[in-house]
């Protein structure tokens, strides 16, 4: 399976935060972040369900090894790749991939897992949606 493309901003974030990287990370700008092992340290999503980080407002080039960590946004708006299930405009999405959002289940908020809110219906003509990121 080919990986969906990175988010891109549509509104600029206010809230960035300063999350930790493997020093051999190779993270594009606009990668959806998920927690990995603690509050602070970050890796590339890559499933469903997986805790929100922020998206990555840098590139970490994995030649990089004495960086060590990466800006996240935490709000703002982004368009961002869908799975194929149906997302409805007003619904809160969460991570559903590979930087990819799918619509939210009952207790992912409680879980931490919910990236934002669709402000668009995901149709069968397009597999982005623009997101507007919660902010937590």
């Amino acid at each position: 399976m080919v990986a969906a493309s990175v988010a891109e901003c549509i509104e600029a974030p206010r809230i960035i935060v300063r999350r930790t990287v493997a020093s051999d990370a190779a993270i594009p700008k606009g990668t959806l972040m998920q927690i990995s092992s603690s509050i602070n340290t970050v890796t590339a999503s890559d499933g469903d369900a997986q805790v929100f980080g922020g998206i990555a407002v840098e590139e970490k080039v994995a030649a990089e090894t004495d960086v060590l960590t990466i800006g996240c946004a935490l709000d703002g708006v982004w368009d961002i790749s869908t799975t194929a299930a149906a997302i409805t405009v007003g619904q809160m999405v969460n991570i559903g991939g590979t930087n990819q959002v799918v619509a939210a289940a009952d207790g992912d908020l409680e879980a931490g897992t919910v990236v934002g809110k669709a402000e668009e219906t995901r149709s069968d003509a397009t597999d982005r949606i623009r997101v507007r990121l919660i902010g937590f």
